[in-house]
Order: structure tokens, then C-alpha cells, then sequence
């Protein structure tokens, strides 16, 4: 990376401690994003067959 790169979440200039963010915070916020499934990594649709189905357990 070079010097002057930015922030991906703010465009700030980033911080050696916290590259490649400019604060902890953007750091917290971009893992939040990956957390809660607004990136997403590309891939073959899923097989539908092959997608595990919840167990229910219905002892009472």
C-alpha cells in the first residue's frame, strides 16, 4: 500500500496502527458489514439438494 491511501469506509487517511482503515471505529464498522452479510464473496449458485435443512426438535 502506499502512503497516501485512504480509508475504504470513510476515505480518511489511513493510520499505520489500523491500516487499511483510519480508526479502530471504520475497522469496527466494515467487520460489522461483513457480520451482517452486506459484502458478500462471489460464487456457483447453490445446490439446493445439498443445503442443510434445520433440525426441529419438537420434544415436549
Amino acid at each position: 500500500m502506499s502512503k497516501n491511501s485512504t480509508c475504504p469506509v470513510c476515505g480518511a487517511p489511513t493510520q499505520t496502527a489500523t491500516r487499511p482503515f483510519c480508526s479502530q471505529r471504520c475497522a469496527d464498522i466494515d467487520l460489522g458489514r461483513w457480520f451482517s452479510g452486506q459484502y458478500r464473496i462471489p460464487g456457483p449458485p447453490a445446490d439446493e439438494e445439498n443445503l442443510e435443512k434445520p433440525e426441529i426438535n419438537d420434544e415436549r
